[in-house]
């Protein structure tokens, strides 16, 4: 096939590319459009819904923070009509990270959306965040740290140029320490430094990852650095560099104040008095524990690195190989880290694309998703040969995936947890038609390579009509290969068992 023409696709009209954040504090949409490299904003629409606020003791999302949640998503909804699949990409942090009922919330939020929404790892999250920052900051030499506090959730990243080098992501943010310990509104030193230390105890494991000496310029991204930035510059105290002392001050303010509601200081959002007290005491706590003199306010957030990253995928989609996708760069590093046979795995990476482009199945992300599952289905073999999907499935859910969303890691390790045996196991996911055709395409891949040698497909005729296939061997190969018509029989059976599909195997005569 005849690759686009990557200079005529550079002339084409910048697409409009959308991103949808999903905080635990506030959701955000932003509608921009990357031309010629450069990031240019359009649109940008923030609603205050306090979803990680709506969280209760058994870790499950209440109806009322699940309905601020769909009536913002309904108003965003509104603003994207017109926008395709491959133009919107919206992602949820760590509220629905924790989320018992995320499942639940999800299904209601996608349909009032319109789009997918990727729930994402902590880790994704933070290289994400950094995507956004550097790609929006002048070139300096050095390396950065840049930190990004949410409502839930606190990323932190080293990285040099647009390359990040360590991101992690830790539990602790201004909405949940300000529930924890201002709930009752009042703004006491007791409630400071009690924040303060629970926050502490939480990133003193990376103390030595990102200490002063890894990096030259610290970067705060997002809502906590943006608002007590404001604050700062609106009071003359800096000029908008978040310090030690600036911070300080900024307490100082809150203890005079003494109660949430009375505090009044120029430049404080009214959104933003309720989460003060835990956003001050967090970043009080990172900048004396990580020497953080100068904390710079940067443009970019994980709302830019998504249209970044959104933008680099459909250059990918529409020029094929010649652009980079970071999730192929994490599915060989995973190849290499559980010593996965490369070549068994671009065997049946071939041969299970051929059975699902002659199946005339979705092609796109769900093409995609086939075959990263095909090149990594034996992961697993690393832990054991025994139930080795089982394995391979369990990886894959857990593993942090640069560029996959915990959403399509489930995904893939569906998958591949059905790549072999019974179906049941994999039954909830059967109404999915895309998800059936993408199955029964890695079952046959994996079982036509069983004798792990590439096999001959031009000596089988395969035709679908909806959920019905029928597998026709030629008379010659199944004299040579019984085993494997033996083999395509038992699959046929594995099917019929569940009704899912019905895959027909003729006998040669």
């Amino acid at each position: 096939m005849r690759r686009p023409d990557t200079a005529l696709l550079a002339r084409e009209p910048a697409p409009l590319l959308a991103a949808i954040d999903l905080g635990s504090n506030s959701f955000r949409l932003e509608i921009a459009q990357i031309q010629r490299g450069r990031y240019k904003r359009l649109d940008y629409l923030k609603e205050t819904v306090r979803l990680g606020g709506g969280l209760d003791a058994q870790g499950m999302l209440t109806e009322d923070a699940t309905q601020r949640g769909l009536a913002c998503l309904a108003r965003f909804a509104e603003r994207l009509k017109g926008f395709s699949a491959t133009q919107v990409r919206a992602v949820a942090t760590q509220t629905l990270r924790e989320a018992r009922n995320r499942d639940a919330f999800l299904s209601r939020a996608q349909a009032v959306l319109g789009h997918p929404i990727e729930v994402i790892s902590g880790r994704e999250e933070a290289r994400l965040i950094y995507a956004g920052v550097a790609r929006l900051l002048p070139p300096s030499p050095g390396r950065r740290l840049v930190i990004d506090i949410g409502g839930r959730s606190t990323e932190m990243i080293l990285g040099e140029g647009r390359t990040p080098l360590v991101a992690e992501s830790f539990q602790v943010g201004s909405v949940g320490l300000s529930l924890r310990y201002f709930a009752d509104g009042r703004l006491t030193p007791e409630a400071f430094r009690a924040a303060q230390v629970a926050a502490g105890a939480e990133l003193e494991e990376a103390l030595e990852t990102f200490a002063p000496r890894h990096w030259r310029h610290a970067f705060g991204s997002s809502g906590t650095v943006g608002a007590v930035s404001q604050v700062l510059a609106a009071c003359g105290v800096t000029d908008g560099t978040v310090t030690p002392k600036g911070l300080r001050w900024c307490i100082d303010q809150c203890l005079k104040a003494g109660r949430v509601e009375a505090l009044d200081l120029p430049g404080l959002k009214d959104d933003r008095r309720p989460v003060i007290g835990g956003g001050l005491s967090l970043l009080y706590t990172l900048a004396i524990q990580f020497g953080l003199d100068a904390l710079v306010p940067a443009r970019g957030a994980l709302r830019q690195g998504v249209i970044f990253d959104l933008d680099e995928r459909l250059h990918a989609a529409r020029a094929g190989a010649h652009v980079h996708d970071v999730r192929d760069e994490s599915v060989r590093q995973l190849q290499e880290r559980f010593h996965a046979d490369r070549a068994q795995a671009e065997r049946v990476r071939e041969v299970a694309l051929a059975v699902y482009d002659r199946l005339e199945a979705p092609a796109g992300e769900a093409r995609r998703e086939l075959e990263w599952a095909a090149q990594l289905h034996e992961l697993g073999m690393s832990v054991s040969h025994h139930d080795h999907h089982r394995h391979s499935a369990y990886l894959l859910a857990h593993v942090d995936a640069a560029g996959f969303s915990q959403s399509q890691q489930r995904r893939l390790a569906a998958l591949v947890l059905g790549q072999r045996g019974g179906l049941r196991k994999v039954e909830a996911s059967l109404p999915d038609e895309t998800f059936v055709l993408q199955l029964v395409s890695l079952r046959l891949a994996v079982l036509l390579c069983h004798a792990r040698q590439a096999p001959e497909l031009k000596a089988l005729t395969l035709q679908r009509e909806g959920r019905k296939l029928r597998l026709a061997p030629e008379p010659s190969w199944a004299q040579r290969h019984p085993r494997t018509l033996y083999l395509l029989q038992q699959e046929r059976e594995a099917w019929e068992r569940v009704g899912a599909l019905v895959l027909e195997v003729p006998l040669p005569l």
